[in-house]
């Protein structure tokens, strides 16, 4: 009986041992948490995939919208959130503590459509506002006709598409017509969620391309890489310079090179560069500048901070193989800057400064 218990005991511990290696194992390296836009989240998934096979990092991110992830980083759930619009310094907004915004690469709203023959369209600012409007209800209407002699426009009634949920996408597609029309301006506005004057809505990039692409006559706005991934056909927007664009990196690296240093934000909407696409945005990640809250420790302050690094230099060789443009000089230095901002219990916490 003596011997069994023996043996039964060397087992148990044998046991344990295996388990804990095990345990050790599957756990191994850190995790971080984010969520938000959309705008940016084929980008965000290439790098942080990349990331953890280089660190042994393990970043989730999930696409929820960028208002649904701002909410999230101000309960404290998530380490950090996406959005394509800057979290403002304001208690209603970001929440207990000072928060930094980080911009992360540039990217297009293109406007797409689904139109039989799949035309090359063009549109004016006054075309897509009006559209959006609900006063344009057919492709074959005289003013789009006017500006596409070149396309033979069916008689079929447009519908239209809309962000549903809070969407930094909607924020910059939003602000372009509030700059280039007046009325959208004083009526909609601009915003992460507005009333739509028509149309009917869907969750996230993901849920307005596949809208469009199954009902004959949609139009709507989707992040180029959801364009081109669905292989969908989108327009050329006629910028300030009066140039007919369409959305690619080389006309969104276009409209970021400009000098930011004079200006009092990164807005790119209704550019003035004669080659850049009129719709082209900055996207963002946000964190908290105190990192410690929380019960947050300072080995998951660094991991954050050297994650951001790697996203605003090693990480933009990426952006333009995945149609999205790398961040000017400029900002790729001002974004470092934030960094060296970040402390742990008031201490720096970002040391590879570059």
């Amino acid at each position: 009986m003596a011997l069994i218990r023996r043996t039964f005991l060397v087992s148990f511990l044998c046991f344990l041992l295996v388990s804990h290696s095990a345990l050790c194992s599957s756990s191994s390296g850190s995790e971080l948490r984010g969520a938000g836009a959309t705008f940016p989240q084929p980008f965000y998934e290439t790098l942080f995939s990349i990331y953890q096979r280089q660190n042994n990092i393990k970043v989730h991110y999930e696409g929820t919208g960028s208002g649904e992830g701002l909410r999230q980083l101000v309960s404290k759930t998530v380490d950090f959130a996406g959005t394509d619009k800057i979290m403002q310094q304001n208690t209603s907004e970001a929440g207990s503590g000072e928060v930094l915004n980080i911009p992360t690469c540039v990217g297009a709203v293109a406007v797409v459509y689904n139109v039989p023959g799949d035309p090359g369209l063009r549109f004016t600012p006054d075309i897509v506002a009006d559209i959006f409007f609900g006063r344009i209800k057919r492709w074959n209407d005289p003013r789009i006709a006017a500006v596409n002699r070149h396309a033979a426009l069916p008689e079929i009634p447009i519908a239209v598409i809309y962000r549903m949920d809070a969407s930094g996408t909607t924020f910059i597609f939003s602000e372009y017509l509030a700059r280039t029309s007046k009325e959208w301006n004083d009526r909609i506005g601009k915003g992460t969620s507005l009333t739509w004057p028509t149309g009917q809505g869907a969750k996230g990039n993901p849920g307005v391309a596949g809208l469009v692409r199954q009902i004959p006559g949609a139009v709507g706005y989707v992040e180029l890489v959801y364009a081109i991934g669905n292989k969908m056909t989108f327009g050329f927007l006629q910028n300030r310079s009066g140039r007919f664009i369409a959305p690619s990196v080389k006309s969104v690296t276009a409209a970021a090179s400009i000098d930011l240093s004079a200006r009092n934000d990164y807005s790119l909407t209704d550019t003035m560069v004669a080659d850049g696409y009129p719709i082209s945005g900055f996207t963002w990640i946000t964190l908290y500048r105190e990192q410690n809250y929380a019960r947050r420790s300072r080995e998951t302050a660094e991991n954050l901070v050297n994650l951001l690094a790697f996203v605003i230099h090693d990480g933009q060789k990426q952006a333009p193989l995945l149609h999205y443009a790398p961040l000017p000089k400029s900002v790729r230095r001002s974004a470092n800057r934030l960094l060296g901002m970040v402390t742990h219990s008031g201490i720096p916490v970002y040391k590879n400064k570059k």
